[in-house]
């Protein structure tokens, strides 16, 4: 690595904010145990520059750390990673009998059987404690018999969490703290249970029209599966620890046992995703997305570098997950390319001029309920029946977008976080088709009434 690529990525960074509108992200590379650049740019939600201590939300990263604190345990024989998980976490019941089958390697490695097609973790009710998030799998089934089917699936991770309060006799985050963070000196990391935990420079943003919204993040638990906050300084101390083997947390047999894929998918081995680059480098990565913000950590073992990327902007524009692969092309002495906002600043503006025409059409729909009652006699309701689909379609979107999304949860409020112009447009459609045919309603109403004998 040229001693000007880190002036390469500060400008490529800064191009990319340009051309989009992120707000704020930091980021930290390493290499061969050293720290090559670690910084922040932009803004936070409340206006505060972020820089390389900002604590940020590094979303579902924290499945490694989680993993790593598993590894642990095992390694000090308070758990075994081949046997079920109720052995060391009697509290862990479901409805489904397979269940009592799922070993802690099937947590980490997502082979549980557990998936959102089954669970609807984010649309139910959320927990507040990882001993809640337990909990509430007491009427739950599986969706595949254990170590049959990979499902990526957050519940496995908070599950494992709370296999390490209850192992170690400590709440999970202060297990982190004395045996991770403390250790690699990450001094501003910690993790947190739901979105309410938040701190200010760890929420995020939405696009819409272009433009940068803070928002707050919609009502989440994550602790264990996307609850951990680090800043660049620290995530840079990770990343090396992790590219020298974990010297004093784990051996490097159990390393190479985080780092090993299950049969079922030959890339995700124990919360670390194995891949390639664009080039063809071997990499191991984990991307993490929040509504609100997104992240992404990449270690390339050959050449010992690593990268770490957070975003203060959510899931559905990968801001993380684009940088990465920008500062990546860099390090390989490519070139990144180009973003562009034009493609979904033109869905917003189709979706905003939408919303605009339905409002247009109610109104109009409205003041001409008495002409259009006036042609018809009697009620015919069947005539009213098309302006029923936005409004049904509004309370179905969750469902509609489980089966779209191939089972995937989401609530309906996070829907609104992933497609905001368009949620708007429907809750739009929604209430104007309510307005008009109350409005026809009312008036045939009268009119059958006036001429009603008595």
């Amino acid at each position: 690595m040229s001693a000007s690529v880190p002036a390469t990525v500060d400008a490529y960074v800064e191009r990319y904010r340009a051309a989009t509108g992120l707000p704020g992200v930091a980021v930290a590379i390493t290499k061969e145990g050293k720290v090559i650049h670690a910084t922040g740019y932009g803004k936070t939600a409340t206006g505060e520059p972020v820089t390389a201590d900002t604590p940020m939300a590094v979303a579902s990263v924290s499945k490694s750390f989680t993993a790593l604190a598993v590894m642990q345990l095992a390694e000090n024989g308070k758990v075994t990673l081949d046997q079920p998980v109720r052995r060391f976490l009697p509290e862990f019941t479901m409805a489904d009998p397979r269940a009592a089958k799922i070993t802690v390697r099937q947590l980490l490695n997502q082979t549980s059987g557990m998936a959102d097609s089954a669970f609807h973790e984010k649309s139910l009710p959320q927990p507040d404690t990882l001993q809640g998030a337990v909990a509430r799998l007491r009427t739950a089934r599986l969706a595949a018999d254990p170590g049959t089917a990979f499902s990526y699936h957050n519940t496995n991770y908070q599950v494992a969490a709370r296999l390490v309060e209850v192992a170690s006799g400590q709440p999970f985050a202060a297990y982190l703290a004395a045996n991770i963070f403390e250790p690699l000196g990450m001094r501003h990391s910690t993790t947190i249970n739901t979105d309410r935990d938040l701190p200010d420079t760890a929420r995020g943003h939405l696009y819409v029209l272009g433009q940068a919204v803070a928002l707050p993040e919609p009502t989440g638990f994550g602790n264990g599966s996307g609850g951990v906050l680090s800043t660049a300084n620290d995530m840079a101390r990770w990343l090396i620890a992790q590219d020298t083997g974990l010297p004093g947390l784990l051996s490097p047999q159990a390393v190479r046992e985080m780092r090993t894929p299950s049969k079922p998918n030959k890339e995700y081995a124990l919360g670390w995703y194995i891949g390639k680059t664009e080039r063809g480098t071997p990499v191991l990565e984990h991307g993490g997305d929040l509504f609100t913000s997104t992240a992404h950590q990449l270690l390339m073992p050959d050449s010992g570098y690593g990268i770490a990327v957070m975003a203060n902007t959510g899931m559905a524009f990968s801001d993380a997950h684009a940088l990465m692969i920008g500062i990546t092309a860099i390090i390989e002495g490519g070139t990144p390319q180009s973003p562009s906002m034009q493609p979904l600043v033109l869905t917003d503006a189709l979706f905003a001029l939408l919303t605009l025409v339905t409002i247009g059409l109610a109104a109009r729909g409205t003041v001409r309920a008495r002409r259009w009652a006036a042609r018809r006699k009697g009620w015919q309701l069947w005539r009213l029946a098309p302006y029923l689909v936005p409004i049904v379609l509004c309370a179905t979107i969750a469902p509609i977008h489980r089966i779209l999304a191939r089972g995937r949860d989401a609530a309906w409020v996070q829907l609104a976080y992933l497609y905001p112009t368009f949620m708007v447009w429907l809750v739009t459609a929604a209430v104007a088709s309510l307005t008009v045919v109350a409005a026809r309603l009312w008036v045939v109403g009268r009119r059958q009434w006036r001429t009603s004998p008595r």
